[in-house]
């Protein structure tokens, strides 16, 4: 830590040598939840995640943590009520219903259990935030939380439930400054939406940009009013890879860190920024997407560690069990063969194994682009009020999850 000339620590990259309590949320359902069979969202990907987690015997050295399933209550905190009830009463038997609040679209289906699925990935959420705010925990990951897209009013993006801003609300409740980084590969246009107004979350959301959804994440939208430049977005274009992703991400995110002093920081790691992901169009590695994790943990700041996109699901799987090695620090001691047994190796083989080889994909984003970008970014950056200060009249009671369904789970 160093000081600034007011006399307060400012967090900087450390060694990052100190162990971690990690609580990891995993509900054992979240596998069965099924958009459809065209559709490139399967839930069935965290369940893969888990797999291999366990295989590597990875859950030994976290606390395993069932989610409680969100209220609607709970989910009417950022949704409105008329979202919140339809979405609890909407069935694929209910055919009339449809299209109501852009749900029963081509990318935002109906399917047996919406509901339910949302109270998981935003109970996840939830849970991880209320962990971080006792210092139960100093990481909380949710593999089925991150859903980024999902509006206030509207379910958008394969999102129905906005699980990353609910947990920033409970994050809220015991830190002045929450900063949310989404490596998507998609622009988190719902996370920047909600929290647009203020500066007490600062969004960073490196993302393609141009002919792409959500459309949105231009360079030059910084947040408004008392959010002005608290929203910071880094557009990219076609096939960037591990060196130019990290040649931005590390000092950037290093700059926004000093400058903004966050009391806790949401990551949403988005697989579909991977190499040959099937709507992507980046070109990282698991190792270059999961250094993105690995700089984030060195600043020893409480840390909610979300999933997102990813529809190359084997590639997701890897990435996000990889990532959970990261989080408890035994990344290095995983083999990079699979482990044996693994009932979903059908899907890795037939190599079988952890790291993948990317793709001879053109790298679209030219040096001297990444340059000035990067240049454009930091430079505004210093032109950032330090650490904004909010005055606390009174705090919240943070959220309890019904005690007999935080407790560890017996089936791993």
């Amino acid at each position: 830590m160093e000081e600034d000339k007011s006399g307060n620590s400012l967090q900087t990259a450390g060694t990052d040598g100190k162990k971690r309590n990690i609580s990891y949320f995993y509900e054992p359902t979240i596998g069965d939840y099924y958009y459809g069979r065209s559709h490139p969202m399967k839930p069935h990907k965290i369940r893969m995640a888990h797999s291999l987690i366990v295989g590597y015997e990875l859950d030994k050295s976290m606390e395993i943590c069932k989610p409680y399933e969100a209220t609607p209550k709970d989910i009417a905190k950022f949704h409105s009520d008329d979202y919140v009830e339809f979405l609890s009463a909407v069935s694929p038997e209910s055919l009339s219903d449809h299209k109501r609040f852009n749900v029963g679209t081509e990318d935002c289906p109906v399917f047996e259990g919406l509901f339910e699925f949302c109270q998981a990935s935003a109970g996840g959420s939830i849970g991880a935030a209320t962990k971080l705010n006792r210092g139960d925990a100093d990481i909380a990951l949710n593999w089925a939380g991150g859903l980024n897209h999902a509006k206030k009013c509207e379910a958008s993006g394969f999102c129905y439930v906005n699980d990353i801003v609910l947990g920033i609300l409970e994050l809220l409740k015991d830190h002045q400054r929450v900063l949310y980084v989404d490596i998507d590969v998609h622009h988190g246009d719902g996370v920047e939406e909600a929290f647009l107004t203020t500066n007490r979350v600062m969004t960073v959301s490196f993302h393609k940009f141009g002919n792409y959804f959500p459309w949105t994440g231009h360079l030059k939208d910084i947040g408004k009013g008392t959010g002005k430049n608290y929203a910071l977005n880094v557009p990219l274009d076609d096939g960037i890879d591990n060196e130019s992703f990290k040649g931005l991400f590390r000092p950037i995110i290093g700059k926004v860190v000093q400058v903004y002093q966050p009391e806790a920081v949401v990551l949403q790691c988005g697989a579909d920024s991977l190499s040959g992901d099937r709507l992507g169009c980046f070109n990282l590695s698991i190792k270059g997407h999961a250094d993105c994790l690995r700089y984030l943990r060195s600043f020893n700041v409480p840390l909610m560690v979300l999933g997102g996109g990813g529809y190359t699901i084997r590639n997701v799987a890897r990435c996000w069990c990889y990532e959970t090695a990261i989080a408890v620090g035994a990344d290095e001691k995983l083999d990079n063969n699979l482990p044996a047994g693994n009932k979903y190796m059908e899907y890795f083989g037939p190599d079988n194994i952890l790291h993948f080889e990317t793709s001879r994909m053109e790298n679209k984003n030219s040096a001297e682009d990444l340059e000035k970008l990067r240049n454009s970014l930091l430079e505004r950056l210093t032109k950032m009020v330090h650490a904004p200060s909010v005055q606390f009249q009174e705090r919240p009671h943070t959220t309890e999850p019904p005690a007999e369904e935080e407790e560890d789970m017996d089936e791993r």
